[in-house]
């Protein structure tokens, strides 16, 4: 399976001296990886309710802090023998729902006092962020394990979270609208440069119609 290493501001993983004695500690509590996808998944949530709320720098606090977990389950997993395909969908799955809920608060807190713009670039800042994940997701059913780019996860979580804290909301939503869509962009040229142009089998047809 190919592989590409792409322009990423910031790496994937925290550097070892810093995850292993943690992951260490977790490791004896008998947590699992799934406990801490779910842990930071519920923090997400108080985050995005922080944020309906207007209570924009706890809600930067709280989203940095239990968005650290996403660095965290991963490394157990494999620290732990751990790791299982269903870990990896069931993490993404709940990313996505984080970052989801995270801009779908501050949407809420938008529409309730008529601020038609930045309703607008929640939208588009959730748009671009999961279709980021999903050309990914495409690319890599067709060999091609694109993992890094412009505005990946972490990149968003950091900007979202330090934005929430400053407030400077307007601000980071355009960014993240602007830089979420070049990253698609960035993405899909990508993939029309590395993956075969060859025609799809009936078979993988059907796969990408679901």
């Amino acid at each position: 399976m190919g592989k590409l290493r792409s322009l990423a501001l910031v790496p994937r993983r925290a550097p070892k001296q810093i995850i292993d004695p943690i992951v260490g500690l977790i490791a004896r509590t008998g947590l699992t990886p799934n406990h801490i996808s779910i842990i930071g998944f519920a923090g997400n949530l108080g985050a995005a309710v922080l944020a309906a709320r207007g209570e924009f720098l706890w809600a930067g606090v709280v989203m940095l802090l239990f968005s650290a977990m996403d660095m965290l389950d991963g490394a157990l997993a494999r620290a732990t023998g751990r790791a299982t395909k269903f870990g990896a969908v069931f993490d993404a799955t709940l990313d996505r729902m984080s970052e989801a809920a995270l801009l779908g608060g501050l949407c809420f807190y938008f529409v309730e006092r008529g601020q038609t713009e930045q309703t607008v670039l929640c939208f588009a800042a959730l748009a671009g962020s999961l279709l980021v994940s999903y050309v990914r997701a495409q690319t890599l059913s067709q060999g091609l394990d694109m993992q890094d780019g412009l505005f990946t996860r972490a990149v968003r979580v950091i900007l979202l979270a330090v934005v929430l804290m400053i407030d400077q909301v307007r601000i980071g939503l355009w960014i993240l609208a602007v830089l979420t869509s070049a990253t698609v962009v960035q993405r899909l040229y990508v993939a029309w440069e590395r993956l075969p142009k060859e025609a799809l089998s009936d078979e993988l047809e059907k796969e990408q119609d679901s």
